[in-house]
């Protein structure tokens, strides 16, 4: 494994070194501004099988295909085949959201590997925000298969040292480009099934969606057996310690039990808390998404302070629920699912 930095928006020669390795067929994780993504070839399936190889990532489940530039997306996406809605959906969308955290379900181009898709005739694809994935994607073979640099169904990696921590060597290349600035996945929004669909929230609310193309249902696919998106499971983005999620008020009517942490929305709330059983918590135990409440800050820092709560050697992490609008349906998606046991786990 080598680790290069990439916190420059220019070409050097350590991106040309990772989009060489992409090319030869290895795995390079890489910085995104949502999070960092475990990348191979688009086009190459011994490549493809050994991302869900090393994430222990069920065939079932579809990857998203990352590309640097419009121009790429004829080659990954048959956009001929959208209906007449979906063709101006996709204008609008590409014009107002790329580059950025949206992922956009297409009919997929056959030069596509059915394993990159789960055998889907669509394929997810999204142009990101963050420079230095552009330049690596551009580099290698224009296209880039990327899930999150992670075990599958273990916490997202918002930093370079949570790919390090949970990968290591089972990946050829990591690129360190500092802490990601989203910190939530992508917003999936799929284009093929008449109306649009949100299929899982994510860096792009489902409010600035409606005002730009009108109605977006929301279909988590909760208890999907065959997902059309990445991020559909019901148990998905958890932490090794045992986690449960709570409303505001019970959060704050729950006494501490000894040996929790627990991760508060705000600082009112934490306050709140504290105030009222006053609890001899060790160092460490306490942590707060966003001091003022403000969303954009919550979800850029939720992986990263469940990481730190993770390593803190608690008997459970107690989450509170976020409000129910902008950036917080991402985030209470993200939570819920990491508070669903799995099958074989203990609650």
């Amino acid at each position: 494994m080598k680790i290069f930095s990439v916190c420059t928006d220019e070409i050097t020669g350590e991106i040309k070194a990772a989009a060489e390795a992409i090319r030869a067929g290895l795995l390079v994780a890489f910085p995104t501004e949502t999070v960092y993504g475990l990348g191979a070839d688009c086009f190459n399936p011994p490549a493809l099988a050994r991302v869900f190889e090393v994430k222990g990532r069920p065939r079932f489940d579809p990857l998203i295909v990352h590309i640097a530039d419009l121009d790429a997306l004829d080659r990954v996406a048959d956009i001929a085949l959208l209906d007449s809605q979906g063709r101006r959906h996709l204008k609008l969308l590409v014009r107002r959201f790329w580059p950025g955290p949206l992922t956009l379900i297409l009919p997929k181009r056959a030069a596509v590997p059915d394993l990159a898709t789960s055998g889907l005739p669509t394929v997810a694809v999204r142009l990101p925000a963050h420079p230095g994935a552009r330049n690596l994607i551009r580099l290698s073979t224009g296209a880039v298969a990327a899930p999150s640099a992670n075990p599958f169904g273990c916490l997202s990696p918002t930093r370079a040292e949570h790919v390090r921590n949970q990968l290591g060597d089972r990946v050829d290349y990591i690129l360190d480009g500092g802490p990601c600035t989203v910190g939530v996945e992508s917003t999936v929004l799929d284009l093929c099934a008449g109306e649009p669909r949100i299929l899982r929230p994510g860096g792009v609310s489902r409010e600035d969606l409606e005002a730009l193309i009108g109605p977006a249902a929301l279909d988590g696919g909760k208890d999907a057996a065959h997902p059309r998106s990445p991020g559909q499971l019901k148990s998905h983005y958890a932490p090794r310690t045992a986690l449960s999620v709570h409303l505001r008020d019970e959060m704050i009517a729950l006494a501490y039990e000894a040996g929790e942490a627990r991760l508060f929305f705000d600082a009112p709330s934490r306050d709140a808390w504290l105030e009222t059983f006053r609890p001899p918590i060790p160092e460490g135990r306490v942590s707060v998404l966003s001091e003022t409440g403000n969303l954009a800050e919550a979800a850029a820092r939720l992986f990263e302070l469940l990481h730190e709560l993770d390593g803190q050697g608690a008997s459970r992490i107690r989450a509170e629920l976020v409000p129910d609008a902008g950036l917080g349906p991402a985030i209470n998606d993200r939570l819920a699912r990491a508070a669903a046991l799995p099958a074989g786990r203990q609650p």
